[in-house]
């Protein structure tokens, strides 16, 4: 499931430690401390002008990764990221989640689409973004990151 992030709980995860009545992934970190502190900035940022902006994806009460909007909504366009701990990779913990945020996104009428990008070579999340009916609508090539799949999700 995906439960919406406060400022509080970036700030246990942060410390390492859980927010309320939740528990972290024992044996690996779900985002090194400088991602989650990109991640509180974004969600900080974003969250000034879009509310909802990032989310915990959340296993049996475990905080086993993280979804956020990467950048300010522009014309119903949502851009989407998301993190999920090494050791909770491959049982579908990300596809459920996307699911939802996908949910989220047709039942909130400033949402018309979903996007998101994906490396050339990381076919998990290419599969996520698949079973979740997104659709492949190019690639690019981003200076940082390098080769780019572009992928959307009607949501309106």
């Amino acid at each position: 499931m995906i439960i919406e992030l406060t400022p509080g709980d970036f700030d246990a995860l942060l410390k390492g430690t859980p927010p309320f009545n939740l528990r972290l992934v024992p044996d690996s970190a779900i985002a090194p401390a400088e991602v989650l502190e990109m991640l509180r900035r974004l969600a900080a940022d974003i969250g000034a002008v879009f509310s909802p902006s990032a989310w915990m994806i959340v296993e049996e009460d475990e905080v086993v990764g993280l979804c956020s909007i990467v950048r300010t909504p522009r014309h119903g366009n949502i851009r989407i990221g998301y993190g999920i701990a090494p050791s909770r990779q491959g049982r579908g913990c990300t596809t459920r989640a996307i699911g939802q945020l996908l949910g989220w996104g047709r039942s909130d009428p400033r949402v018309a689409l979903l996007s998101a990008e994906t490396g050339v070579g990381n076919i998990a999340s290419q599969r996520v973004l698949e079973r979740n009916g997104f659709i492949r609508t190019g690639e690019r090539i981003d200076a940082e990151e390098g080769p780019l799949i572009c992928w959307e999700a009607v949501t309106g």
